[in-house]
């Protein structure tokens, strides 16, 4: 296959550039590097099969491909808020442009979405056919709407075009390549932890998140890239735990003597988030990667940069 990665420099993307090119693929990594780094693909970088292209998704971009992986976004709350509407220009005319290369080659195309759409959810776990509980106008908005309205046009574009599409909902990943910076729940606490620092915790710490390690994650994208299911998938892992509980396994995993303080919660953060993966274990994918094996994996890795 010749594989088109947006967002291919990134935390996601490069483990995803990784194992196709591991598979045998022709790899064009697209990044402009806004949460990207070019240090993430640097051992790519030599290997024929594997090229890698400054560009923003905003701008259209064409070339013939047989697969795109649509990962172009900023996903953390520290990045996506940073500039809104340069978020939302990604998700949505990112996609659109995205889109049209599908249908001018042909190619199949694969959006990561977000178990982000399902906002504050009013039911548990979150399976696929629910419509979720969002904030329109709200500062988590620019990307909850933006992923909402990539999933519309590429529903739109597979019934007004027949573009061969696939959607997935990605429920909280964390791993190596994570930036120390993101904001992000898992990446913050091993950070605090291995500083020293006080583990802060936004809310009583009783909201609950369901973890799922990177590798298991990319197995996920190849299955439902290679299914015939074009409506959206959720991948995660359904272990559900309590922010409390990750703070005291990361100090646990680190030896760290942090203590922990809470601070008020921010604006439409979720109580609970937890994927029904009843559809994608239908195509034999599971989680294999524990939430204690994941985190010493990736604490290996932070304390190592």
């Amino acid at each position: 296959m010749r594989t088109l990665v947006t967002g291919g420099a990134g935390f996601l993307g490069s483990h995803l550039c990784e194992r196709l090119l591991r598979d045998g693929d022709e790899v064009i990594c697209l990044d402009n590097l806004f949460t990207g780094s070019r240090k993430n693909i640097l051992h790519l970088l030599d290997n024929e099969n594997f090229t890698f292209i400054g560009h923003d998704v905003i701008i259209p971009y064409k070339l013939h491909v047989e697969q795109i992986y649509n990962l172009a976004c900023p996903a953390s709350p520290v990045h996506y808020q940073y500039d809104p509407i340069k978020t939302i220009r990604t998700a949505v005319q990112g996609a659109i442009n995205m889109l049209d290369l599908a249908k001018e080659t042909g190619a199949r195309i694969l959006q990561a979405s977000t178990s982000e759409v399902y906002g504050d959810p009013n039911v548990h776990p979150q399976k696929e056919d629910y419509w979720g509980s969002v904030n329109p106008i709200g500062i988590r908005s620019c990307y909850d709407e933006g992923k909402r309205c990539a999933e519309t046009l590429f529903m739109d574009y597979y019934r007004q075009y027949g573009v061969d599409i696939r959607i997935v909902r990605i429920f909280n990943t964390y791993g190596s390549r994570m930036r120390s910076d993101d904001g992000r729940v898992v990446s913050n606490f091993i950070v605090q932890a291995l500083k020293g620092e006080l583990i802060t915790i936004y809310g009583d710490g009783n909201q609950t998140r369901s973890f799922q390690y990177v590798d298991d994650l990319i197995e996920g994208l190849l299955t439902v890239m290679s299914s015939d299911i074009n409506t959206p998938v959720n991948v995660g892992n359904p272990a559900e735990f309590t922010i409390l509980e990750l703070a005291r396994l990361v100090i646990e995993l680190t030896g760290s003597n942090s203590d922990i303080i809470f601070k008020p919660l921010p604006q439409d953060d979720p109580r609970q988030r937890c994927p029904d993966i009843t559809l994608i274990n239908s195509l034999g994918w599971s989680p294999k990667v524990s939430l204690e094996e994941g985190l010493r994996k990736t604490i290996s890795y932070f304390y190592s940069c």
